[in-house]
């Protein structure tokens, strides 16, 4: 081989080598000719015209994660909570995602905190606690339409956490504890109600018993008396007798008592009976 040819030759080698592109799989590149989009090379062998053409963007078409930071959000009843969430996107379209956005990976995290922020905004906080299939829906639905206009494929979005903030976690305790409070305070004015109904009834039928007795108690002694009555019609002796009985049992009660000192006795007690009986 002469030396002519190998100089010829060797340029020729080296032009070749810097054509040979060799694209792994998983990726796919983006080729400029003289600064203009000129195709797109696939996974395996691919030959490029050197210093013409050039690899200007080297993108994934795997799935790619976003993971999407906490931030508060604002609900519609003033509360505030701390909601992140992941997102799973897929590159569809090669040149509209690099040269549609400036950067499609960030402008997709931003695209998802701000509809995150937008879909709780107008929630209250218990529905925004209690409903994170629903928010999820409604997050993919709204970033799905920007995503398609960058050549993005939305997979998946998912909520990670949606929580309060630390002081609404502990005015949401202390409401809680409030509540837990006033439920016991109405069962214990429940229990002490029902108490003195129960005794109200209580006494009342005491009292009713009282007067069936009383009531009893006052037959009998009109009974009793019209008996005596009867004794004593020919004869007032029983009469004498019985209220002897009477007083004195009269006079040992009052002797019994801690306040009598000294009890007096009528010397003629049989007389002073008779007295009571107008002296017959």
């Amino acid at each position: 081989m002469t030396p002519f040819l190998i100089v010829l030759l060797f340029p020729l080698a080296v032009a070749l080598w810097l054509g040979i592109r060799i694209v792994p799989q998983g990726e796919e590149w983006v080729v400029e000719r003289l600064g203009r989009f000129s195709s797109i090379l696939t996974p395996g062998l691919n030959i490029i015209i050197p210093f013409i053409d050039q690899v200007r963007y080297k993108v994934t078409t795997k799935d790619i994660i976003l993971d999407v930071p906490e931030q508060e959000v604002i609900t519609k009843d003033n509360a505030v909570i701390l909601a992140n969430a992941i997102a799973f996107i897929k590159v569809s379209n090669l040149e509209r995602a690099v040269y549609g956005i400036e950067n499609f990976r960030e402008a997709m995290r931003n695209m998802v905190q701000t509809s995150l922020r937008s879909i709780i905004g107008g929630m209250e906080l218990n529905a925004a606690l209690s409903s994170r299939e629903q928010i999820k829906a409604h997050l993919k639905t709204a970033i799905a339409d920007e995503a398609i206009d960058w050549g993005l494929t939305v997979k998946s979005v998912e909520i990670q956490d949606i929580k309060p903030s630390p002081n609404m976690q502990r005015a949401m305790e202390m409401q809680a504890s409030a509540e837990r409070e006033r439920v016991a305070l109405v069962t214990r004015s429940e229990g002490e109600k029902q108490a003195i109904i129960l005794n109200a009834e209580a006494r009342l039928e005491a009292a009713r018993k009282d007067a069936e007795a009383q009531e009893v108690a006052a037959k009998a002694s009109a009974e009793s008396m019209r008996i005596i009555g009867d004794a004593v019609k020919d004869s007032n002796a029983s009469a004498t007798f019985l209220l002897g009985d009477r007083y004195i049992q009269a006079m040992q009660k009052l002797s019994a008592s801690e306040n009598s000192k000294i009890v007096v006795l009528p010397a003629d007690l049989v007389g002073a009976v008779k007295s009571l009986l107008g002296g017959k």
